[in-house]
């Protein structure tokens, strides 16, 4: 597990999540301006960018999908299981696209469950 994947999902998620509270941006808005900024900074600073955006882009349907469902502590959690998700499904499935989606739904699902069985929830108004 590379630590570069770990940080670019918190940074995506969490920002992400932080945007789509503000007014005139919800998740869609949110996740295409980031995503779109962050490909320019990882072009313009010439790291691995096919990879580091898929990465970043995401970590941003992570950050989203529950906006009004989770605080910043679950959110985090989900951004880290997202990227060990990434991490061991893009081997096993062709093409990005479904490894993303996969990857945020169930990391996602996996923190949404946690919260059902009574895991403790983070406050969803911190921010």
């Amino acid at each position: 597990m590379s630590l570069d994947l770990i940080i670019i999902s918190l940074i995506g998620a969490m920002a992400t999540f932080l945007l789509a509270k503000r007014n005139r941006f919800d998740g869609i808005r949110a996740s295409t301006s980031l995503s779109i900024i962050a490909y320019l900074v990882f072009y313009a600073a010439n790291l691995n960018v096919e990879l580091y955006s898929l990465v970043f882009f995401g970590s941003t349907f992570v950050g989203m999908s529950a906006p009004k469902r989770f605080g910043l502590y679950t959110q985090f959690i989900a951004a880290l299981i997202f990227s060990l998700l990434f991490e061991y499904l893009v081997p096993l499935i062709n093409g990005y696209g479904g490894a993303l989606g996969l990857s945020a739904f169930l990391s996602v699902c996996v923190c949404h469950l946690g919260i059902l069985m009574g895991a403790p929830r983070s406050n969803k108004n911190a921010f």
